[in-house]
């Protein structure tokens, strides 16, 4: 097939995309890299607290760190998964120190590790509380330093598929707003996960919209436990800005108004999130405090923190009280795939948050996102080969419908504000499908969502000040979110127990019938 344009197409430019491709390319494949937004703008920057890695300090073992992600997982995550990513955690630190990652050093001069939510010992390597920052970029100079084509500002609008296959990718040139196309022998999605359903409620930037799971599940790819989404203990109130586990890891308590702690700041994250918005719920106040570490040493391991928390509140964390609020952070269910990143489509990978590959299960271990995301990006990597099986595909392939779509689009008038729904979208799934769910508030939900699926033909874009492609980009964003949402929500109401991330007030225990993953294909939405 000499008129393929890449052995590999990776869509997405985050730590599992730029991990994948620097391998690939290392194993002497042709690799590209596609983005909708800039080669740096993704959410690794916002893995603050740490890498784990067992690195034979102290009593740390790799089957404690193996028994601690299951335990997170409630019993959902695939042990031979998981096996496979915490035997290969010094692997991935010895590559990324390799490239150059900035770890943070102890007296010693080794790595330095800290202790996060739900693990038995430090294990979090860490760059203060930049972590993912340093990673990103790091591997992100190290694509460049191997000339490694990069296009930005392109939108994921189909995968190229047929007969369960997959040949490559149609995007938008949201410069140009025209339609393109690549082929490739293999495509990987790493487009993140679906966070901002919650619009307007979430740690996660405006771009984690769910583009490469939607354009996956249109061609036909298997989706799983879609209904675990983990919420983030601390954010900062009214601004839903990320305040790093590292702060609590670091011995930051979480109190009430008068001072009282009511929660083991470092248990896992699904527990500690729905203590403290119980409280919320009973209009009391809850806090981050940090007052009783030295300013010293604040600045030295929580720099990003400090400085976030001071300019948008002007409060000082070695003098206030920081106000917080659970927020949507981390998706745990996606794409179905198994411990090679192989989907239910030949020739389609995933790795990274928008891939479901039984390593987090209900709930994820806080350290693991940087690990898993490196981890099965390089070894993907590392064992893509140049030659598989591929079938005649030309005749096809065209893009007559994405077209004929797109122009019905640009010259209907709309009816509807899609922006104002987007806000509204937001809301309501945080308030209905959020930490605490039940049927009732979870049929109003899918409510919402049908409305919004019937109108959708009134919907549409116009020109918002001169910011036509913006407008274009966010309305298809918009489409991506509400099958999302619904796709959420009738995996949630499948799902009658509650486990991890997932408490259903009206079932509020563990049911051992559903210690199994909900799969969803397009005979799902029918139910």
């Amino acid at each position: 097939m000499e008129n393929f344009d890449y052995d590999v197409v990776i869509i997405g430019s985050g730590g599992a995309a730029l991990s994948c491709a620097i391998n690939a390319k290392r194993n002497g494949l042709s690799v590209l890299l596609v983005t909708k937004s800039n080669g740096t703008a993704a959410q690794t920057t916002q893995a603050q607290g740490g890498i784990n890695s067992v690195l034979g300090k102290g009593n740390d073992t790799i089957a404690s760190h193996i028994q601690d992600t299951f335990n997170s997982s409630c019993e959902l995550g695939d042990i031979s998964s998981i096996s496979l990513m915490c035997e290969n955690a010094m692997q991935t630190i010895e590559w990324l120190n390799n490239l150059g990652v900035p770890f943070s050093r102890d007296d010693n001069n080794n790595i330095a590790q800290r202790k996060l939510g739900g693990a038995s010992f430090p294990r979090a390597c860490y760059s203060s509380d930049y972590t993912g920052l340093k990673i990103l970029h790091t591997l992100y100079d190290t694509v460049i330093k191997l000339q490694i084509p990069i296009l930005e500002n392109s939108f994921l609008i189909d995968l190229i598929s047929d007969d369960q296959q997959v040949y490559g990718i149609k995007y938008l040139d949201i410069k140009s707003t025209k339609l393109k196309q690549i082929f490739a022998y293999q495509t990987i999605l790493a487009t993140g996960g679906y966070s901002c359903v919650y619009h307007g409620f979430s740690t996660n930037s405006k771009e984690t919209t769910a583009d490469g799971l939607v354009s996956a599940f249109k061609a036909g790819a298997i989706l799983e436990n879609m209904e675990f989404i983990q919420f983030h203990p601390t954010a900062l109130k009214n601004r839903f800005i990320l305040i790093s586990e590292s702060a609590r890891g670091e011995g930051g308590y979480l109190v009430t108004k008068d001072g009282n702690r009511f929660v083991d700041e470092l248990l896992p994250r699904d527990i500690v999130a729905r203590e403290i918005y119980k409280r919320l719920q009973n209009n009391e106040e809850i806090f981050l405090d940090l007052r009783h570490i030295p300013k010293k040493k604040l600045l030295h391991l929580l720099p990003q923190e400090y400085k976030l928390i001071f300019k948008f509140t002007s409060l000082e964390m070695d003098k206030d009280l920081i106000p917080i609020i659970p927020a949507a952070h981390y998706t745990m269910g996606g794409i179905m795939c198994d411990k090679n990143s192989k989907t239910s489509l030949r020739n389609l990978y995933a790795i990274g948050e928008v891939a479901s590959n039984g390593v987090h299960g209900a709930n994820r271990l806080g350290g693991n996102s940087l690990l898993e995301i490196v981890t099965f990006g390089r070894l993907l990597g590392e064992n893509l080969k140049n030659s598989i099986y591929v079938s005649n595909l030309y005749s096809k392939s065209n893009l007559k419908e994405n077209i004929s779509a797109l122009t019905n689009l640009f010259q209907q008038t709309p009816l509807l504000d899609f922006y104002s729904k987007r806000k509204e979208l937001g809301k309501i799934m945080f308030d209905n499908v959020g930490l605490f769910r039940s049927e009732k508030k979870l049929y109003y939900a899918l409510e919402f969502i049908e409305d919004i699926l019937n109108n959708i033909d009134k919907y549409g874009i116009e020109d918002r000040s001169k910011c036509f492609n913006s407008n274009l980009i966010d309305f298809l964003e918009f489409k991506n979110l509400v099958l999302c949402s619904k796709v959420i929500i009738l995996s949630a109401l499948e799902r009658k127990e509650s486990r991890g991330a997932h408490f259903r007030n009206d079932y509020p225990a563990q049911n051992p019938i559903y210690k199994k993953s909900i799969i969803i294909d397009n005979n799902f939405l029918l139910k």
